[in-house]
């Protein structure tokens, strides 16, 4: 179906204070799931017009200009397959569906990751998501990181989520713990970019988007501690590059972590615990947002899985142990 005589899958004013930035920047920064190179590929092919113009890239906004999006259709070799993966469903209805993701189940196909993932999930669930952009997936959770999220059902529900995460309307909060005992809890503004060496890491710098992150204290152990972090933006390893910037790395991340930090008198079996959790110690808790058909906010809660519930239960047994001696 041409692009002008479809619903479009994104529909949004460019927010005022984006005004001065350029065209591909600011577009970036309201489509956060889709790459600036492929932002700019659809300018030029007109999937992606800004008040029904296809200015350049470059091109600075005054804010307020209307930004629509019909993302083209795959070509038949590149269709994602259905595959039966279970998926834990907490609510689904006509326009939304909100899942809790285990760890270790990636988001979408890509390099390495062919087949059995989410999107494969998705569309063995329903077929009709197959017409969607990713099928419906408008955020994304890391492969080792576990938790809720929402996927839209319609192109309809799809362009509002994608809308009010670009406004940050959308409400989520994670459980970590980290490496080091914090005093206080805080918040991290420190915009975040590619890495300029290692391209699949992320990392604190200038150049980069916005990015900020609240964080705060629900325990402390001998080395570690127990946080719950509130995003405002979404960028790519968010909590992760965060609290590993102000040296309270995720425990467990192989990626922007440290050596594993093992109290002194630990028991054998804590330190077996501490070394056996093999992914970053990261939860999706919370998801909260207005729902695309009712306007009403509406939240879900995902409950601590199981690794991540004995890794707590181990990190207080250690605590009270030594507590006592």
């Amino acid at each position: 179906m041409p692009a002008s005589r479809r619903d479009p899958d994104f529909e949004a004013s460019i927010p005022d204070e984006f005004a001065g930035r350029r065209l591909d920047r600011a577009l970036a920064e309201m489509l956060p799931d889709y790459s600036r190179s492929r932002l700019q590929n659809w300018l030029a092919e007109g999937a992606l017009t800004v008040d029904g113009e296809t200015p350049a890239a470059k091109t600075k906004v005054a804010g307020g200009e209307q930004v629509r999006l019909c993302v083209p259709s795959e070509p038949d070799d590149d269709r994602v397959v259905a595959e039966p993966i279970a998926l834990d469903i907490i609510h689904e209805d006509e326009a939304i569906l909100v899942l809790d993701k285990p760890a270790g189940l990636v988001m979408h196909p890509g390099a390495g990751n062919p087949d059995g993932t989410l999107q494969n999930a998705l569309i063995h669930h329903d077929a009709s998501l197959a017409a969607l952009p990713r099928a419906g997936i408008v955020h994304r959770l890391d492969k080792d990181t576990s938790g809720i999220l929402v996927v839209a059902k319609t192109f309809a529900a799809h362009a509002k989520l994608v809308a009010d995460l670009a406004e940050r309307t959308v409400k989520r909060e994670y459980e970590a713990v980290a490496v080091g005992v914090m005093t206080a809890g805080g918040h991290v503004d420190a915009p975040i970019d590619r890495h300029p060496v290692d391209r699949k890491r992320m990392a604190v710098r200038d150049t980069g988007r916005e990015a900020v992150t609240h964080y705060r204290v629900v325990t402390r152990y001998r080395a570690h501690t127990h946080v719950r972090c509130r995003l405002e933006t979404g960028r790519t390893h968010q909590i992760r590059v965060h609290l590993a910037h102000i040296r309270y790395p995720l425990l467990g991340d192989a990626t922007y972590g440290r050596r594993l930090a093992l109290p002194r008198d630990s028991s054998d079996a804590f330190m077996d615990t501490l070394r056996g959790f093999r992914r970053q110690a990261l939860h999706a808790r919370k998801l909260g947002l207005t729902h695309p058909d009712s306007g009403e906010f509406v939240s879900w809660e995902a409950p601590r899985p199981a690794d991540f519930e004995s890794l707590l239960a181990a990190l207080a047994a250690d605590a009270e142990a030594h507590a006592e001696s």
